[in-house]
């Protein structure tokens, strides 16, 4: 990471460790040392920090709102407040709070942190016997996480907070004409000046348990109706939440008759490789046009969401796991390899993959056991994948999951014991 930095940036400078407790302050002294028009994050552990440094250095941001999309307890009082639909849920500091709750929602219930990102101590409970253990493993998720430089970088009491909610049953499809898709989509777009601008949504495959994101497609193939029905829920989704200036994913559940529910809003764009995506695919150069904006330039904004129909081909991104297409964890350890899949795995006429080496594990290295209280942080690789339609990126994805514990090379004794 720090190489690329240094080969994208006019400069690198990294805070010493008594600087670090203070993000806002380091973030506002280097903006005014290098005269920063605009400040700007991709990742979600610190646009809260970014959003205080901008208010205070009088720059465009996503507002003193920013925390509502960032803190899972206070993004669903908000839209509680304004009425949306959303699971039933309860804030949760302490195990007496968890009990309680369970003893209020009906189960299953899904267990969050409330500051966390990419599935991370996500814990399903079926039964008030499995409260105490989900509890305790989802902290020390937390911990260990934080020591991965996986959390929360200026609330220091974030890795307490949490969040229980019901599970609501999804129902792909009611809203996909063809099998494989999951049951939730993301909205991803701009706001500018306050103004919700939506620029198109990205499909799912299904989940690992307990809800782990595998692969994100853009674009989703969606009718028209069905788009704006989800487009629609999602503007009022960010308007509640009152950001200001800065790009937006929001995931909606998708239920059987029509039915959605708002899984949840961030104030930065999808993570993974949604961004390229949608550049690859309609041409929109999301960064570019947020920092225009930032600086003061005109921006030109899509005037609707686009939708697949306007199309050029389409891409995704793949996280790999150690799981098969059914969820079940690989019978032996593998190293990644990722000459060994780009020979070995057939993928449809047209198709390019290619892989994300700074979201990767150098070739050569043992594939981590999938562990569904980490979610994401268990990953191997990011796959990048574009072509000529969204069904042939799911079916070319399915391949590649059905693919990879055939292809990569087993690991040595030795290898999986270092």
């Amino acid at each position: 990471m720090a190489g690329s930095a240094r080969r994208l940036c006019a400069s690198v400078v990294t805070p010493a460790d008594a600087q670090r407790s203070d993000l806002v302050s380091l973030i506002v002294s280097r903006a005014e040392a290098v005269g920063a028009d605009a400040v700007l994050t991709f990742s979600e552990y610190a646009v809260v920090a970014v959003a205080e440094a901008c208010e205070a250095l009088g720059l465009a941001g996503a507002g003193g709102a920013a925390a509502l999309a960032r803190d899972k307890r206070l993004m669903r009082r908000t839209w509680q407040e304004h009425d949306l639909p959303q699971p039933e849920f309860r804030a949760i500091a302490t195990e007496a709070d968890l009990y309680e709750a369970a003893g209020a929602l009906s189960f299953p219930l899904l267990l969050k942190a409330a500051w966390s990102a990419g599935s991370t101590a996500h814990q399903i409970i079926r039964s008030p016997h499995e409260v105490s253990a989900a509890w305790r493993r989802s902290r020390e998720v937390m911990a260990e996480s934080a020591q991965l430089g996986y959390a929360e970088l200026h609330v220091a009491e974030a890795q307490g907070h949490f969040v229980v909610e019901q599970i609501v049953t999804g129902s792909a499809s009611d809203w996909f004409d063809e099998p494989g898709w999951g049951d939730y989509v993301s909205v991803e777009g701009i706001v500018a000046d306050g103004t919700f601008h939506p620029v198109c949504l990205s499909g799912r495959m299904p989940t690992v348990e307990p809800f782990t994101e595998r692969a994100g497609i853009t674009p989703a193939p969606l009718s028209q109706d069905a788009q704006d029905r989800v487009v629609g829920l999602a503007r009022e989704a960010v308007d509640a939440l009152g950001l200001r200036d800065c790009g937006t994913h929001t995931e909606i559940k998708l239920g059987a008759d029509g039915s959605m529910w708002l899984i949840e809003t961030a104030a930065r764009f999808g993570g993974a490789m949604t961004v390229p995506q949608i550049e690859d695919v309609f041409g929109l150069d999301l960064i570019g046009m947020l920092v225009d904006h930032l600086v003061g330039r005109p921006a030109q904004w899509p005037e609707r969401a686009r939708t697949p129909a306007q199309a050029r081909g389409a891409a995704g991104s793949l996280v790999v796991l150690a799981v098969d297409g059914e969820g079940e964890a690989w019978r032996d350890r593998k190293v990644w390899d990722f000459p060994a899949v780009a020979e070995n795995v057939s993928l449809s006429r047209g198709s390019e993959l290619s892989v994300v080496a700074e979201s990767s594990l150098a070739d050569g290295r043992v594939v981590p056991v999938y562990n569904p209280a980490a979610g994401a942080n268990t990953m191997a690789a990011l796959c990048l994948l574009s072509a000529t339609d969204a069904r042939t990126v799911l079916r070319d994805f399915e391949t590649l999951v059905d693919a990879l514990p055939r292809v990569l090379p087993a690991a040595r004794p030795e290898e999986v014991s270092a």
